[in-house]
């Protein structure tokens, strides 16, 4: 169930209607249950090892209650360690050459890697006391199951969503208002812009050989776009989801893209992941005592939280690429500041431009080796031959306007008018786009989406082209009229 979906919609009301109406201590049971029915809908057969999981981090949450040092220090090891060795199972089996036939075939459950990250950072937490161990297993395994966040994220913090199991949640206006300005915008990212990109992307990308130079640089340009623009609405549509049920979660993407740095960049891309990453990873590093050598080198320790993170994406060659990119750029940058001095803070407009240029560019090269990790068929060498496709495939005027035409002319396009209609469409979703994260940006100075949106002075008209953009969005990317799969908007 997609949460752009007209089922997760529907899901979700029926949801809010009877958790908002029920006592207190029966909202968290109840919530709990219709996540574990999201996640059995989804992934039936992984819905024992969430299960257990969650009873395995409950039980070592309250293993650190239970004792004192060397003992709470053991409970707190078995607990990230068990947990990492769960992950890491399931995650890189296929790479093991385990004794046992069949083993290497398991599938990963769903979301893993979110709401495993999310047990080891509030058994850490309970352990420095910056959150309470929590007693009820309801409150613990909603925590790291709440269907909004389970799949894909935000990886939520115990010390800021816990409390907010405890409390009475009943409707309230205001925060419901906010909710259904976020929704708009998580659908309006994901709908409209994200997979009306996919179609171009989905066609270049396996037969990159086919295309010419420029053409392959729009793909490479629209599948950054279409990542970012997914996993920021889908964050959007998670805390909709949230603030409609009275519970708060925490931002993830904040206009990236205007970044003029890549130590700006990843403050503002994937926040609960980065973030996570500097809290548990690079400083446990950074603060390592080594005896007589001392610590770790900040450059060494920020190398190897990006290597690692490539690692977490995937277990394939495109991916560990992807992450050494991240490090080289990382620590690339760390080793200029300290030749060069850090940057001034007011520069001319066209040097923070140029910046951010650079930045997009050197990203966008990443997400050509992400791309091809993302289950294309395609190899880390197809990644190197796609780049280098990108400066010697010719830059033939003629030939690019031709394969601008043939990438799209398919079955619902496939015909010249519906072909033009896609690209104005693709320019003018795409440039609203932009267009409101500059306005967040700059005008709101990064404050929530939401909060952005409703500053507005015309707002009303924004919030009508966001709903023809997604209604447009779901004729363009779902194969158009009368198709079976249209659901509601069948013939339209």
């Amino acid at each position: 169930m997609r949460l752009q979906s007209l089922q997760y919609f529907v899901f979700l009301v029926a949801v809010a209607a009877v958790y908002l109406h029920l006592p207190v201590r029966a909202q968290s049971p109840f919530l709990l249950a219709a996540s574990w029915v999201f996640y059995a809908m989804a992934m039936p057969s992984m819905l024992p090892v969430t299960f257990a999981l969650a009873v395995f981090i409950y039980l070592c949450g309250l293993g650190l209650e239970w004792h004192d040092g060397a003992h709470k220090t053991a409970a707190l090891r078995t607990g990230v360690i068990g947990t990492l060795a769960i992950l890491a199972f399931f995650k890189y089996n296929g790479l093991l050459a385990l004794p046992f036939q069949g083993w290497q075939s398991i599938a990963m459950p769903l979301g893993i890697s979110f709401y495993s990250f999310a047990g080891i950072s509030y058994l850490i937490d309970a352990s420095r006391g910056d959150c309470e161990v929590e007693h009820s297993f309801p409150h613990c395994a909603l925590f790291l199951h709440f269907f909004a966040t389970v799949t894909q994220g935000p990886i939520c913090r115990a010390g800021a969503l816990m409390p907010q199991l405890r409390q009475e949640h009943r409707f309230d206006e205001a925060r419901t208002v906010r909710a259904l300005r976020l929704y708009a915008l998580g659908l309006f990212k994901m709908v409209a812009v994200s997979d009306v990109l996919g179609v171009l992307v989905d066609t270049v990308f396996p037969h990159y050989r086919d295309y010419g130079a420029p053409m392959l640089v729009v793909a490479a340009v629209a599948y950054t776009f279409q990542l970012y623009f997914f996993f920021s609405g889908y964050s959007e549509l998670a805390r909709a989801t949230g603030l409609v049920l009275g519970l708060e979660l925490p931002e993830n993407f904040k206009t990236p893209f205007y970044a003029t740095n890549f130590s700006g960049f990843w403050s503002r891309w994937h926040i609960s992941f980065s973030s996570w990453l500097q809290d548990y990873l690079f400083m446990t590093l950074a603060w390592a005592d080594l005896g007589r050598f001392g610590r770790l080198p900040a450059e060494f320790c920020i190398f190897c939280v990006f290597f690692f993170s490539g690692f977490w994406h995937g277990n394939t060659a495109p991916f560990l690429v992807w992450g050494l990119l991240q490090a080289v750029y990382r620590v690339g940058e760390e080793l200029l500041h300290r030749r060069l001095g850090k940057p001034k803070k007011k520069a001319p407009a066209r040097v923070l431009w140029g910046k951010r240029a650079v930045v997009f560019a050197l990203w966008t090269v990443s997400m050509v080796f992400f791309r091809v990790g993302s289950g294309t068929g395609l190899t880390v060498d197809d990644a190197f031959g796609y780049l280098g496709r990108c400066v010697t495939g010719g830059w033939s005027p003629a030939r690019f306007a031709g394969e601008l035409y043939s990438a799209v002319y398919t079955g619902f396009y496939a015909n010249a008018i519906m072909v033009a209609g896609y690209w104005v469409f693709v320019a003018a979703a795409l440039a609203f786009a932009l267009w409101l994260d500059y306005r967040r940006c700059f005008a709101c100075r990064n404050r929530p989406s939401e909060v952005a949106l409703a500053a507005e002075t015309h707002r009303t008209v924004l919030y009508v082209l966001l709903i023809c953009f997604i209604l447009v969005g779901y004729i363009m990317q779902s194969g158009g009229f009368g198709t079976s799969g249209f659901g509601m908007y069948a013939n339209f």
